[in-house]
């Protein structure tokens, strides 16, 4: 029997558990397994109220249509009748206090159509004349990483990324585009710029040309989600897997080899013994878990930024002025707390009854990181008080939903291509039957997580039950 311990409960972890726990049972692996969560509860962020016919989520509502992985597992777990996509509405940016409307064919913020953004009132004339220098300006010579906005600035000039990119990207992972990664973020912006000279030109011949239709198909958005809330693929895992594989409420203080094994100590004395160990926590926690070894004590350095959002219900008679759209981003020069609104009513028409609406707001920035203290009512009232600079609200809301998420952004810094390396190289060397996942290292996003802990599945099995494979797959 080997013994395999997969340390956290979140997505990744989760999925790491669920598809071994599938290939154990379709090919009968002599295998045990156990997953220990910290907390009482699986699936990390991923969180979903479900109240008087509104469906909340607290943390992600949904993961890219593209990216395959998320789907496949609600299909694996039965979920697939509850897919749905976004409504593709219009969306805004907030820019001096006005909403502009998103430049039509802007992918990610980079514009792939002149004419929209000639016309765009989200950039002075100099803003514009400024963005056009990417179609004259040679190729960034880049010696090992770069920081994503030092990047766009180059190309396309401070409006253009403080006013359009900057509000898009950085929340994506909360975070300081001066300060992320360029390689670990959009490494696919710097190849465009590479091959084709213009980040602009590069990105409208990658964009699909879409095909002219005599017939008016639904509009459907590049995102899905499931009626029932993220939280059902949450909840159908935990109903797949054995009660006794899954330990919550336990702690894992360390993780030590013993010869060609592993022993994980748990905060209650307990050991738990493993030839393989999964582990898939935030990356604050491995310089402890892992003895203080040098390769994991640079990542105390690196940060993490706390948010929350804001959900309100309200009847349909409460909004007074309303925009026709599905949310707006806010430009950092802006003066609001908010980040950016969904009105999730209009996205997702699924999570809301008929005659109410559904607004859930954002807040915390990288230099604004007290605001996840106030109370709740605090932050209802900074929200509704942003609010009603762009839209007439005349009722408190009928309820309300307050999620804080403290340090859970992991920030990909510049050079974390290189932190990662380094830990690869280690693990391979000092500790092969570890391997390390998650949202701190491989990509945050649910399909990214995903997609670790399948790849983290195929490991595992190789280095137990392929004895013939002298190179143990790495994870890139």
């Amino acid at each position: 029997m080997k013994k395999v311990v997969i340390i956290g409960g979140g997505m990744t972890g989760l999925s790491a558990a669920y598809y071994l726990h599938k290939e154990r049972m379709e090919k009968n692996l002599p295998l045990d397994i156990k997953l220990v969560e910290a907390s009482q509860s699986l699936g990390g962020k991923i969180q979903t109220v479900r109240k008087d016919g509104f469906v909340i989520e607290r943390g992600p509502d949904s993961f890219l249509a593209r990216k395959k992985s998320a789907s496949r597992l609600a299909g694996n777990l039965g979920l697939s009748n509850q897919i749905v996509h976004n409504t593709a509405g219009k969306s805004f940016v907030l820019v001096n206090n006005h909403l502009h409307s998103m430049p039509e064919g802007s992918t990610m913020g980079i514009p792939t159509k002149i004419m929209p953004f000639a016309f765009s009132g989200l950039f002075s004339p100099i803003g514009k004349l400024r963005a056009s220098f990417d179609f004259v300006l040679p190729k960034t010579k880049v010696e090992g990483d770069m920081s994503l906005g030092a990047f766009f600035r180059r190309r396309l000039g401070n409006e253009v990324v403080e006013n359009l990119i900057e509000p898009l990207l950085s929340g994506i992972y909360a975070g300081n585009i001066d300060k992320m990664s360029l390689m670990a973020t959009f490494p696919q912006f710097y190849q465009v710029e590479q091959q084709h000279g213009s980040i602009v030109l590069g990105m409208k011949k990658s964009v699909p040309v879409k095909k002219p239709s005599n017939s008016p198909a639904p509009s459907k958005g590049i995102f899905q989600t499931l009626t029932n809330g993220l939280q059902s693929i949450v909840e159908r895992i935990e109903e797949e897997l054995p009660q006794e594989d899954v330990l919550k409420g336990m702690k894992v203080l360390e993780v030590r080899k013993v010869g060609s094994s592993y022993e994980c100590l748990l905060n209650n004395g307990h050991i738990l013994q493993a030839d393989k160990v999964i582990i898939a926590v935030p990356h604050q926690h491995l310089p402890n878990m892992l003895n203080h070894q040098a390769v994991f004590e640079t990542l105390k350095s690196v940060p993490s930024t706390s948010v929350a959002n804001v959900a309100m219900a309200f009847p349909e008679s409460a909004i007074k002025k309303d925009i026709d759209g599905t949310g707006f981003v806010v430009s950092r020069n802006s003066d609001y707390t908010i980040t950016a609104c969904t009105w999730t009513h209009k996205k997702w028409p699924h999570a809301c009854p008929k005659g109410k609406v559904l607004l859930r707001c954002y807040v915390g920035r990288p230099d604004d990181q007290d605001i996840c203290d106030k109370t709740d009512e605090e932050l209802v009232n900074i929200v509704l008080k942003d609010l009603k600079k762009t839209m007439s609200i005349t009722e408190q809301p009928e309820f309300f939903v307050v999620s804080r998420w403290k340090e859970a952004m992991p920030q990909y810094t510049i050079n974390h291509l290189d932190r990662t390396k380094a830990i690869q190289n280690y693990l391979k060397e000092e500790m092969p039957g570890v391997t390390i996942v998650g949202s701190s290292f491989y990509g945050a996003g649910l399909p990214d997580c995903i997609d670790q802990g399948e790849r983290a599945v195929k490991e595992t099995l190789d280095l137990l039950f392929n004895k013939n494979n002298e190179e143990v797959a790495i994870i890139h």
